[in-house]
């Protein structure tokens, strides 16, 4: 296997290769739920807080409905205790430690929970900024050699820029990709077609939805 592939696939990015019906039951259930009520069955106290702060950051409310406002703090906490295989869960939840470290100690909190977006908003920002492909490469040698030791059940310790950088990238894509699939943005936002109809191979995006991406057909 090429290993700086699966270590790019690592974590909540692996949700990418299951099924979609299996996502898009998990999305529909979370949505279901009561909002004002939410027991995580993956996230620990601390990590459910800086979740649900994170979501909002990354997707906020604006003439569209937040992330939170769709659920999706939930969502990920399906996702990871259902979908994801155990040894990406321990990557992540070992990445999101010390992306939450991170934050703590540069906001001078003393605990997680006092997190708020201001505190995590500029860690979150130094972790997406975007690398050159010399510099990525760099990264996923050190998590290819990082991973060799954790299989090899030698002493391993990941740079705390790395594991923040691994974290919010795939927070964000699992993020972006769940409110793209909900049924609000799928029907309200998205060019919406229940049934389809004719195919068109070849005809300008502004014709056929006026410029809008099209939804997944449920």
């Amino acid at each position: 296997m090429d290993r700086r592939l699966a270590l790019k696939n690592m974590g909540m990015a692996m949700g990418y290769t299951v099924a979609a019906p299996t996502l898009l039951s998990i999305l529909q259930s979370c949505q279901s739920e009561p909002k004002e009520v939410w027991n995580p069955v993956y996230f620990n106290a601390d990590e459910a807080h800086v979740t649900k702060e994170l979501v909002d950051i990354i997707l906020p409310k604006t003439d569209l409905p937040s992330a939170s406002e769709l659920q999706l703090h939930k969502f990920l906490d399906q996702f990871m205790d259902q979908v994801v295989e155990l040894e990406e869960r321990d990557f992540m939840r070992m990445a999101m430690g010390k992306f939450m470290e991170k934050a703590r100690t540069e906001s001078g909190k003393e605990t997680v929970l006092e997190l708020n977006a201001e505190d995590l908003e500029p860690v979150l920002a130094a972790a997406l900024v975007k690398r050159s492909p010399e510099d990525e490469m760099a990264i996923y040698e050190t998590l290819g050699s990082y991973q060799e030791s954790v299989e090899a059940g030698t002493p391993a310790e990941l740079d705390t820029d790395i594991a923040c950088y691994m974290f919010a990238n795939n927070l964000r894509g699992s993020l972006i990709w769940a409110y793209k699939n909900t049924e609000y943005i799928g029907e309200e936002v998205l060019a919406y077609l229940p049934v389809p109809g004719e195919y068109i191979g070849c005809a300008p995006v502004e014709e056929l939805t006026g410029g809008k991406d099209w939804s997944i057909t449920r």
